[in-house]
């Protein structure tokens, strides 16, 4: 599991490059509150968006997800667990009135940045 990337992975990268491209500034990786282990792929910190990239396998995508046959003992607890975590870190971070946007690794990144981008410009004004 050491391969598995925290940060930077090619989804993530794509919306930041057009996120950037747009003239949005943001902050990469960001641990969101002090109190929580929670670190944001994408923060926009002075309007209190949090951006998170999930990955299909990893986080339980209702269309891309699969079950290891392997090992499943280990595997399903263990996935489940982290959809359990990104519920639990979703309501946190709404409880300190940010805003939670969550996509999956197979949106398209044009899109996302569209929805990104309306939600900040929406704020700005």
């Amino acid at each position: 599991m050491l391969a598995n990337r925290r940060r930077d992975t090619k989804p993530e990268v794509a919306i930041r490059r057009i996120l950037h491209a747009r003239g949005l500034r943001f902050r990469v990786d960001y641990r969101v509150l002090l109190t929580s282990r929670t670190r944001a792929d994408i923060a926009f910190t002075r309007w209190k968006v949090a951006i998170f990239v999930d990955g299909c396998f990893w986080h339980g995508c209702p269309i891309h997800a699969t079950q290891p046959k392997r090992n499943s003992g280990y595997w399903t607890p263990k996935l489940a667990r982290n959809v359990e975590r990104d519920a639990q870190a979703s309501a946190l971070l709404r409880q300190n009135d940010w805003t939670v946007l969550r996509y999956w690794e197979h949106e398209d990144p044009e899109d996302v940045a569209d929805d990104i981008e309306r939600v900040i410009r929406a704020r700005q004004a």
